[in-house]
């Protein structure tokens, strides 16, 4: 008679062995996704995710990064490469301009501060252009990665020696597009005469061209590499793009329509009368500004002005982006509101931007604060699945430039001068959107994804210096300097890696 119960417990036993087991497994893969915060929560059940969208028939039309046909960041020095020599001196930097201007500048002088052999003082950063920003160089960069970084490049450290602080300096503005032979020679021979340099603006002073290999590499390294955020920059920013990827793939819109490029630009192209009026007394104000009788036609018919919201709805219409694709608007605060949005929001109403994304407690360390701002918008247009610019402006060939360095997603650079044509025509009735308006647009813009080409020289027939002008900036593509073709077995074990 035991046998049969002992036989019995032992079954019992292994049914709830069993039970419990498979209790477990159902609540181990039943888990809910864990979101950072209760704000992610409100966020996602106003917003529902697009599920599904890589799925999509049209995800390798309208998502799919272009090839990076073998080409793979390279920075690294070439053995000839050495050490820091002793310092000639010390060169102060005053940036210039908004915070894509100074970064590119920043990284210029990095560089010009290796060939004159120079000490490099942490840049100032501009606090009297447009935005009036008050803020220091750690307050945007991380100041300590900045100087570990490139302490095998060029000597960097935060403030003069105390001895040197009021030490007679010579103020000097560098010639823009500079090659090796004006700092060598020219610049190299005031430190016979001063220990301090000041070079009163940082924008455009180095070559696109024509520098030495080592030269150019340590552009990038800076630029690339170097000059990172700072933390809580970095922060808010990974947390914009994790709330941003909640949507599904994303298109970050560098929308270029704000006052001070609108009134610095002469185009009123959609406006109202009042409001061409208050950017011409802009323009007219500005002293800095040299340019102040625009053709704002003649301006807009060159290809000159930025697309206006409306032009861009189309644009992407046109493109075959859905209505429910998820768009951030990277940029300051738009001209005119609402008022100039209303069509764009009328075709797209999931427009996105930093307010939108985040809490007022988040944002409120940045506010009045606009290169910490433009840094945040820098983050998620770098990390977007696609970056359209409606005006090829410093953020937009800067963020191009980075995301060609990193092989990110798809860059599209609208062919503006092109478009207008077609918009013009849209406004006369002498065309309507569709199809053959679809056609033209597509077939006008299938070569200019970003794929990896060379950067762009002078324009033929040019000369002096608009002959440097029409260069195409280093920034905006490091290809052939810092980036290096590999062999396909390399290129496959580096995706592999990623």
């Amino acid at each position: 008679m035991q046998k049969p119960k002992l036989i019995s417990l032992v079954l019992l036993r292994k049914l709830l062995t069993a039970a419990i087991f498979s209790i477990a497994f159902v609540a181990l893969f039943s888990v809910p996704h864990i979101v950072p915060s209760s704000k992610d929560h409100k966020f996602n059940d106003k917003f529902p995710t697009l599920n599904g969208s890589k799925r999509d028939s049209n995800y390798e039309k309208l998502w799919k990064p272009p090839s990076n046909r073998g080409f793979l960041p390279c920075t690294k020095p070439t053995p000839n490469y050495t050490a820091p020599v002793e310092s000639r001196g010390y060169l102060l930097v005053h940036t210039n301009g908004g915070l894509n201007q100074m970064r590119s500048g920043i990284c210029d002088m990095v560089a010009v501060a290796r060939i004159l052999n120079a000490t490099l003082v942490i840049p100032e950063l501009d606090k009297r252009s447009f935005w009036q920003d008050t803020s220091n160089f750690s307050d945007v960069f991380d100041e300590e990665h900045f100087i570990d970084s490139l302490a095998n490049d060029v000597k960097i450290v935060k403030n003069l020696p105390n001895e040197l602080v009021n030490e007679t300096r010579m103020v000097k503005q560098f010639i823009s597009w500079s090659g090796m032979d004006y700092y060598e020679n020219e610049i190299a021979s005031l430190w016979e005469e001063y220990q301090v340099i000041r070079a009163s603006k940082s924008d455009s002073r180095l070559a696109n061209n024509h520098l030495p290999p080592d030269i150019q590499k340590l552009r990038c390294r800076a630029c690339y590499e170097a000059l990172r955020f700072s933390p809580h920059i970095e922060q808010i920013g990974k947390l914009l793009v994790e709330r941003m990827r909640s949507l599904g793939p994303y298109i970050a819109l560098h929308l270029r329509y704000e006052k001070d490029m609108l009134a610095f630009s002469g185009c009123t192209h959609d406006l109202s009368l009042d409001e061409a009026e208050e950017l011409r007394i802009i323009r007219e104000n500005t002293s800095y500004w040299k340019v102040k009788d625009i053709d704002p036609v003649e301006q807009r018919s060159r290809g000159f002005c930025p697309l206006t919201p409306k032009e861009v709805g189309i644009f992407l219409t046109a493109l075959g982006y859905p209505s429910n694709t998820p768009i951030y608007i990277a940029s300051g605060e738009i001209y005119g509101g609402e008022s100039h949005m209303a069509e764009l929001r009328s075709r797209y109403p999931l427009l996105m931007s930093k307010e939108k994304l985040a809490s007022v407690e988040e944002l409120e360390p940045f506010l009045n604060h606009a290169s910490q701002m433009a840094a945040l918008d820098y983050i998620v247009s770098i990390e977007s699945d696609v970056f359209i610019q409606s005006y090829s402006g410093n953020m937009a060939r800067a963020v191009e430039g980075h995301r060609r360095f990193l092989g990110r997603g798809r860059s599209i650079s609208p062919d503006r001068k092109a478009l207008v044509r077609l918009f013009d025509k849209l406004d006369q009735g002498t065309m309507t959107e569709g199809k053959k308006l679809s056609y033209r647009i597509i077939d006008l813009h299938r070569r200019r994804l970003g794929s990896p080409r060379k950067r762009k020289g002078p324009i033929s027939g040019t000369k002096g210096m608009d002959r440097f002008r029409s260069e195409e900036t280093f920034y905006a593509n490091p290809l052939p300097d810092c980036l290096c073709r590999t062999e396909p077995s390399l290129q496959n074990i580096s995706h592999i890696a990623q």
